[in-house]
């Protein structure tokens, strides 16, 4: 029954268009992944899985290029990183004061913007769901998880 397998098992990120980030960011990173293989939504309407997904930059666009599992192609999905740019701003912003604050700040304080990156992940994701809808069938957790790779797309020309 075709949509019934609609999971990634393989994603990558285009080493060309990313820098390495920080120590910090290479790790959300790294977690970013590894929870999508192990837990996600993914797939579009009405294909079979389970998918490989390739997620780059092109030409200042975000490219989606979902594969299935050996490798054929399945469909290429080009959306403008405009829309996500606020976002992406605010999250970079919001993560630095967390980083810091993990190494100076009291529980309380680590908490309170840990709540707030928290609320603009969840934006992200929320945008990530409008963005693909229709072309990609993804679940919140599967949204979050793309933002974070999304937001590591964005680090190259980041001022770190």
């Amino acid at each position: 029954m075709p949509g019934t397998n609609k999971r990634l098992v393989a994603i990558t990120l285009d080493e060309t268009s990313i820098e390495r980030g920080t120590p910090d960011q290479e790790h959300e990173r790294a977690i970013a992944i590894y929870d999508l293989i192990e837990e996600n939504l993914f797939g579009p309407p009405g294909v079979d899985g389970p998918f490989t997904l390739h997620l780059g930059l092109i030409a200042g666009k975000l490219s989606f290029d979902i594969r299935r599992e050996d490798g054929s192609p399945v469909v290429v999905h080009l959306l403008s990183l405009s829309p996500f740019r606020k976002q992406i701003k605010d999250y970079f912003l919001i993560c630095e004061s967390y980083y810091e604050a993990i190494r100076t700040a009291s529980p309380e304080r680590i908490e309170a913007i840990d709540m707030g990156r928290r609320g603009v992940h969840d934006e992200g994701a929320g945008l990530v769901m409008e963005r693909l809808a229709g072309k990609i069938d993804i679940d919140h957790k599967t949204g979050r998880r793309l933002f974070t790779l999304i937001v590591a797309l964005s680090w190259k020309g980041q001022d770190r």
